[in-house]
């Protein structure tokens, strides 16, 4: 892995991770038609790492509230025999957790389908033309009014499905998420929230999976300099998308990655019967 490499891959990954545009999908791409190979699965996982250090840094207050509101939540389970969610931080801390919860059934459920997917640009392509419908059409949707505290457990459940279902190549798991949110009714800037601190667990365990893959298996483990660059790129290009796409959204100009998502991959699909 050269520095020029690490430079590529780590932008490319913070951008790609929160912008609706799919980091999977173009990792595809970029293999296929670039022949730029991410690396080994370690150099994978500090990546996703970096983006994963991005919204501890942007939401750092609201993760230390929620955190600080699960274990007041066990507490009162413990002490007084009932759920309590009467603050928006232990609504988040559950909802969170119910819609981390179908996320991983989808996960086992279809991973054998998911993976091989993978190897496809044809489906890629078709994914980033379903990534940009959604997008377009969140934006006819008017803007909810639920605030964080405000929450269902239908809701949760129904965002956490919708970022399953992003595990596909091509398929934004914030663009997704965020759609799924305002299909809710959330507010925009909830919605927003609520995505990428949904995106945590996630992100964090699919990592966890992969470094599990790494010390299992033959795969090196190596700290270098090209490996620093790329995780630090990723987390500061992280959290420069993190914010861009809430201004982006409250402005109400997300369906300007649509047109984006669609030429890329009205290209891919082209490409694949020339």
């Amino acid at each position: 892995m050269s520095n020029l490499q690490a430079i590529l891959l780590g932008i490319f990954q913070g951008i790609a991770e929160f912008l609706p545009i799919s980091s999977s999908g173009h990792l595809v791409l970029l293999q296929n038609i670039f022949n730029v190979e991410e690396g080994e699965l370690f150099f994978t996982v500090m990546l996703h790492f970096g983006t994963l250090l991005s919204v501890f840094i942007v939401y750092f207050k609201d993760i230390v509230k929620i955190v600080i509101s699960f274990f007041q939540i066990i507490s009162d389970l413990f002490n007084k025999g009932r759920l309590i969610l009467d603050d928006e931080f232990r609504v988040l801390a559950i909802m969170i957790i119910i819609g981390t919860i179908p996320t991983g059934i989808i996960g086992i459920l279809f991973e054998d389908l998911f993976e091989s997917l993978y190897s496809s640009l044809l489906a890629v392509g078709i994914a980033l033309i379903i990534t940009g419908i959604l997008l377009m059409v969140s934006e006819k949707v008017n803007s909810g009014k639920k605030q964080a505290r405000d929450i269902t457990f239908l809701d949760a459940i129904i965002i956490g499905t919708f970022q399953g279902f992003a595990i596909i190549p091509g398929v934004s798991r914030s663009g997704s998420t965020i759609v799924g949110g305002l299909f809710r009714g959330l507010d925009k800037k909830i919605a927003t929230k609520f995505s990428f601190l949904l995106s945590i667990p996630a992100i964090l365990a699919a990592s966890l999976l992969q470094l599990l893959k790494v010390f299992s298996g033959n795969s090196s483990v190596v700290f270098s300099l090209p490996l620093l660059i790329g995780v630090a790129l990723s987390t500061i290009t992280g959290i420069f998308a993190i914010k861009l796409l809430v201004k982006v959204l409250e402005k109400g100009k997300l369906y300007y990655f649509s047109y984006y998502v669609w030429i890329v991959g009205i290209v891919i699909i082209i490409t694949q019967y020339i």
